[in-house]
């Protein structure tokens, strides 16, 4: 059972028209959970208050949801949920589009202080940027520099190139399209018509096409009859006269019921309409009731595909509501299949799935080797044919030129022929519409076909660039393939661990509270976190359990010393401009100050602190000077004369000096007693963390390295939902010095 994991193209352009229905809403707030899932509150005074939910990750969705599904506001809102609230709190939501039949969304808000779009990207690994209305990035998920386009603040937003879509076009762009094929009838579909695997075998079912036709020995009428079936799903989407319906899988007892709505509305529209199930009868029971099967798809229209399958189908009154409930359900399932007390997973099919994607891989590989080497051989017999390709060019770029119409030069090839002429014999076609000739040089298995304006020279040239880019493509399929390799070994890796912990169940005693787990492997890790106050501050504790707090901004200087130094406690600075306050706090604040002596490890660790948080980071150096003193050396009151800046303070006496301090910053996840991201010197993060990522000077912004640990935890530990509650991005990056860093081992 393959269940669906993000929103196809046909779903977002039968979701899009109702989304449209919302234009007027007025946006309240937005939040950000983990570093993928977007969520609008807004409000219309018709429809009250409106949940719009944009994930991008795992899954990918797009929709309004019921506020009862909605989960509860995080804590602190990350960077770019207060941009987003800086941006369009108060704004209207003017309008939604699909670009082309692609899978993004670009949503545009209007205010009195200009406009804003939000571009959803529902493919790949999922992105948002927000735009200004000359699509200049504000911010974004993710940042993307790719060669055909870059995603990054400061840069122009350029959509993909637009795909075909079979939504608009007629038979014979579909025929042409058909055509442009080496394969089967189904994957023709699923590919170059851009349906995706389900609905290309949901046309071939309707039209009543066998799936595996080669498309060489397709026939006229089949292709009709796929055309017929596609203006036959297309026009009700068009149309906005969608029915959808709920798929999941049927319930082993069966059971009848009655063909009820079930009265849930969504923001006034009635959401559930009816249960079908081969003709008979079931109820709705969201809540009570016998228990329901795995949700499997939501579709804007009844399939049959899904019908053969044997899915009962629950049918609703809008799309929207529709994919609302399939997504809230799937989360719900997959929370309880994380349970450490369910049954067993189902790796086998997990296994089966990623085998098959290697079988389709490396297929593809082996194609995008044929036809590399195909367009190769074409470009060697142009120039092993100089000559006769280049007399056949200059006869039609001559005959053009006197205005002469390409069904005369065909006629005139067909006379030469006749004639024994050689290069008349090798031109099997002419193409008007194209204007092209097509040759037949010698080889069997090849013909080629040439532009006769560009010249023997610019043809191969072209054939050769084609060759390189189909390579390419097979490069990036051989990376792909090695991915999903890695993600079977994964699997194969968590079965056995589960077997094996599977079989010491019967060897534990009950109630031990001392087995040593490992949360890196969990299927569900729980969450302990209470968020504490000096987590507004740079902070960490030490090996040896103390406490200390370092500034972020010249206020959060001032804050610290006045505020949270006591005699007792020592203060830091690094010998170099633009060095935060740090402060080793010998007690904690709600204890009563008294003189303790302090570790030289944990003050070691402080000055290390103080000089990775510095200037010096920034500045792409790897040590640096740093001084302590009491904390009643420090002063606000400057020589006569002299003036502070905020955030500054005056140091008299001596200063106990730490020279030549190495930089180096660990950033790791907690999980015992709290679950929590914490960063700061590697001797003290280490041994408190699960795992962990050591940092030291580099190339990648403070956002951008941020973003990659978070991935790496990701990969690192097998309940991902565990990483992105307690380690988003976001709180990553709260970590990570500011300026330039890389992992140790880039």
């Amino acid at each position: 059972m393959d269940r669906k994991r993000a929103m196809t193209s046909v779903d977002l352009a039968a979701l899009v028209g109702e989304l449209r229905g919302y234009t007027g809403a007025v946006v309240d707030k937005a939040y950000l959970y983990g570093d993928d899932l977007v969520r609008l509150k807004m409000r219309d005074y018709e429809r009250g208050r409106i949940e719009l939910m944009l994930e991008v990750g795992d899954p990918k969705r797009a929709h309004v949801a019921a506020p009862e599904h909605v989960p509860d506001a995080p804590g602190r809102p990350p960077n770019f949920a207060m941009m987003l609230r800086n941006r369009i709190a108060g704004a209207t939501l003017e309008g939604v589009e699909q670009y082309g039949f692609d899978r993004i969304l670009t949503f545009r808000f209007e205010r009195e202080d200009g406009t804003t779009l939000l571009v959803a990207e529902l493919f790949g690994d999922g992105n948002v940027a927000v735009t200004n209305e000359d699509r200049e990035v504000i911010d974004c998920l993710d940042t993307v520099r790719l060669r055909s386009r870059t995603i990054a603040p400061g840069s122009q937003y350029g959509y993909p190139d637009e795909r075909f879509s079979p939504l608009d076009c007629d038979y014979e762009a579909f025929a042409a399209k058909m055509d442009d094929s080496d394969t089967d009838i189904v994957r023709t579909l699923a590919t170059q018509l851009n349906f995706g695997g389900l609905y290309a075998e949901e046309l071939c079912t309707r039209a009543g096409v066998e799936k595996t036709v080669d498309i060489d020995e397709a026939t006229e009428s089949q292709y009709e009859a796929l055309f017929g079936a596609l203006k036959r799903l297309r026009e009700p989407l068009l149309a906005g006269e969608t029915d959808p319906r709920l798929y999941e899988e049927r319930e082993a007892d069966g059971g009848e019921a009655s063909d009820e709505p079930s009265g849930r509305t969504n923001h006034g529209e009635g959401r559930h309409a009816s249960r079908e199930a081969d003709g008979g009868e079931a109820s709705d029971e969201p809540s009570g009731g016998k228990p329901r099967g795995q949700v499997v798809d939501a579709t804007p229209l009844p399939l049959e595909e899904h019908a053969d399958a044997g899915y009962e189908a629950t049918a609703f009154e809008n799309f929207n509501g529709a994919i609302d409930e399939y997504f809230h359900r799937l989360e719900q399932e997959a929370d309880a299949e994380s349970d450490p007390g369910s049954a067993r997973p189902d790796f086998e099919a997990e296994i089966e799935k990623y085998e098959r994607i290697i079988d389709q891989q490396r297929g593809a590989i082996e194609k995008f080797e044929r036809q590399a080497e195909a367009e190769q051989r074409k470009a060697e017999l142009l120039y092993g044919n100089y000559d006769l390709v280049d007399e056949v060019c200059s006869t039609v770029r001559a005959a053009r030129e006197d205005e002469v119409p390409w069904s005369d030069i065909g006629a005139r090839f067909e006379e030469g022929a006749e004639q024994g002429i050689p290069a008349a014999e090798a031109v099997v076609g002419v193409d008007a519409a194209e204007g092209t000739v097509t040759l037949d040089l010698g080889d069997a298995e090849v013909e080629v076909e040439v532009d006769p304006s560009m010249g023997v020279e610019k043809n191969a040239d072209r054939l050769y660039t084609e060759a390189k880019r189909v390579r390419e493509k097979k490069e990036g399929a051989q990376a792909a393939i090695a991915d999903t390799r890695e993600d079977l070994e994964a699997v194969e890796e968590r079965r056995e661990e589960w077997e094996a912990a599977d079989g010491n169940h019967e060897d534990e005693s009950e109630g031990d509270e001392d087995v040593e787990r490992d949360w890196l492997s969990m299927e569900s890790v729980p969450v302990r976190y209470d968020e504490k106050w000096y987590e507004r501050f740079r902070w960490f504790r030490t090996s040896d359990g103390f406490l200390v707090l370092g500034g972020r901004n010249a206020d959060q200087n001032e804050e610290l010393v006045k505020k949270y130094t006591e005699p007792s406690d020592r203060f830091f600075h690094a010998q170099a401009h633009g060095a935060p306050v740090t402060v080793l706090k010998a007690t904690e604040p709600d204890e009563a100050a008294r003189d303790i002596e302090i570790p030289g490890s944990s003050r070691r660790e402080a000055a290390r602190f103080a000089v990775s948080y510095s200037s010096v980071w920034k500045d792409g150096t790897f040590e640096g000077d740093v001084y302590e003193v009491d904390p009643d050396q420090v002063s606000k009151t400057p020589e006569s004369g002299e003036y502070i800046e905020k955030g500054s303070f005056v140091v008299r006496g001596d200063r106990e000096y730490y020279r030549d301090v190495s930089v180096g910053v660990a950033v790791g996840i907690k999980c015992e007693p709290d679950t929590r991201v914490v960063g700061g010197p590697p001797a003290a993060i280490e041994p408190r963390t699960e795992t962990s990522v050591r940092l030291e000077p580099g190339r990648y912004a403070q956002n951008d390295i941020a973003k990659r640990i978070y991935r790496t935890f990701r990969e690192r530990f097998a309940d991902t939902s565990f990483v992105r509650k307690v380690a988003s991005a976001d709180r990553v990056q709260e970590f990570c010095p500011a300026g330039g860093s890389r992992t140790v081992d880039d």
